[in-house]
């Protein structure tokens, strides 16, 4: 089996490239799925169930020595190239129609040094997994917000996280990657080793390589931490929605608020409050008391819940196979222009499952210079993003038509910037929006590493 060149017209099969594939499974530790294969169906399916393609073929790598295999035999055979750990991207960029799929998702292994307080973790992990070894010393770093997300996409895109305006980025708290290059070499990175290709991977995206294993500062955190969540009624909407964006701005590292536009059950609108504070419980009281106290909520809520608990408590509302659109842009605050706008598309939102989502970052985050790292948009106070979620593909245009339309009706109030791991397939130009004054330094990057852009299914850096 001819695996499909990345500028070819796919070739049929012949002998020789029959021996090929073959030879390229007896190499491998892990498994080859191609699609004659009974578990090609499951193997091809990625967490947004909009998501539909068919790779020739789909490699899971039980060790860095198969993902250098992979690579090798990719660039020999010319063919198309995605490489997935958690295939949480929305984009559904860690698959791909007629190339090699490469998967790290079996590498799980996961070493923590609870007197150093560091964390080597392999590729594979999600950010449930990872959290539940480092929380068995009392220790976590910055990790996202949905317990089955791949760490390696979340880490290399940057690494929002309830722990972010504390601790910093995930990939902030990146000390070291070992990185499988496109001419194959497996390298460290590192402050000290191949420092330019260390800094590109702290927020530039898989452009770069397929990392296999990452090395992280932690930091104590709980076992519980204190959250406070409170549900206004859509008719108090717009002043919940000011106190939030002031309550936020004023708020210390410590808390993490975030909060969303809802449908409730009973079909009525609702905008719904979090607050999670990175500290002890007592500590935190006096600083939520004010959200827990702000107005007359339909329901509020104020208790220590376990750390684990609370990375999870999204999980139910993102499960694999539902079909996903989002579109995001960084606010620097949430003028009475921009509300207007949110609450009067959220009000046209095609069905009880989509969101308006406020994401805090700040803190930490905007301490550290933009240069620093590719993760440019170190001033931006929220990520805003409507998050379309639905079943039927029949409703694909007007759930995506909505989330379009939202974030356009927001966009005059917008820094401009972006999120890289927020990004669906939007061009070239928001790529650039995501890097800011950064962008010229990773393309120089990519062409020392990547010249012929061999890793291109990702928010795509093209070489100089």
């Amino acid at each position: 089996m001819e695996l499909p060149r990345q500028t070819d017209v796919p070739s049929g099969r012949s002998d020789s490239s029959i021996t090929a594939i073959e030879q390229f499974r007896q190499g491998l530790r892990g498994e080859l799925v191609l699609p004659k294969d009974a578990a090609y169906d499951q193997a091809r399916r990625v967490w947004n169930g909009a998501i539909d393609k068919r790779p020739a073929a789909i490699v899971f790598c039980a060790d860095p020595d198969d993902v250098v295999h992979a690579v090798t035999y990719a660039r020999s055979q010319g063919c198309l190239v995605a490489v997935r750990s958690g295939g949480h991207n929305v984009a559904g960029l860690s698959v791909c129609d007629d190339g090699m799929v490469i998967d790290l998702s079996r590498m799980k292994t996961i070493a923590v040094d609870a007197e150093r307080r560091i964390a080597r973790a392999e590729a594979g992990l999600t950010l449930g997994e990872l959290d539940a070894a480092t929380q068995a010393y009392g220790l976590a770093t910055t990790m996202g917000v949905n317990g089955d997300t791949g760490i390696a996409g979340l880490t290399l895109g940057g690494g929002f996280g309830k722990l972010g305006r504390k601790h910093g980025l995930s990939c902030d708290n990146l000390i070291a990657a070992e990185i499988v290059t496109a001419d194959g070499q497996l390298l460290r990175t590192s402050a000290t080793e191949h420092p330019d290709l260390f800094w590109a991977l702290r927020g530039g995206g898989g452009n770069f390589g397929i990392v296999t294993r990452f090395e992280y500062r932690l930091h104590p955190i709980g076992p519980s931490l204190l959250v406070g969540s409170v549900l206004h009624g859509y008719d108090h909407a717009r002043e919940a929605m000011r106190f939030y964006d002031k309550f936020s701005r004023d708020a210390p590292d410590e808390v993490s608020v975030d909060a969303a536009l809802v449908t409730l059950p009973s079909g009525d609108r609702a905008f719904n409050i979090s607050a999670c504070y990175v500290g002890s419980p007592e500590a935190g009281e006096s600083v939520i008391a004010p959200l827990m106290q702000f107005g007359s909520p339909i329901d509020s809520r104020l208790q220590a819940v376990p750390y684990l608990q609370i990375q999870s408590a999204g999980d139910s509302l993102f499960p694999r196979g539902r079909r996903y659109y989002w579109k995001a842009q960084f606010l620097r605050e949430i003028s009475d222009g921009a509300i207007e706008a949110l609450l009067g598309s959220y009000a046209r939102a095609p069905n009880h499952s989509s969101l308006l989502v406020f994401q805090q970052v700040g803190g930490a985050i905007a301490r550290v210079p933009a240069s620093h790292s590719p993760y440019a948009n170190r001033d931006a106070a929220l990520d805003c993003f409507p998050i379309a979620i639905w079943d039927n593909p029949a409703d694909d245009e007007a759930n995506i038509r909505w989330a379009r339309e939202l974030w356009n009706a927001v966009r005059p109030f917008s820094t401009g910037g972006v999120y890289a791991n927020n990004l669906g397939d939007e061009g070239d130009e928001r790529v650039r929006d995501a890097y800011g004054g950064n962008y010229a330094r990773l393309v120089a990057i990519k062409k020392q590493y990547d010249p012929t852009n061999f890793f291109r299914l990702n928010q795509n850096i093209r070489p100089g």
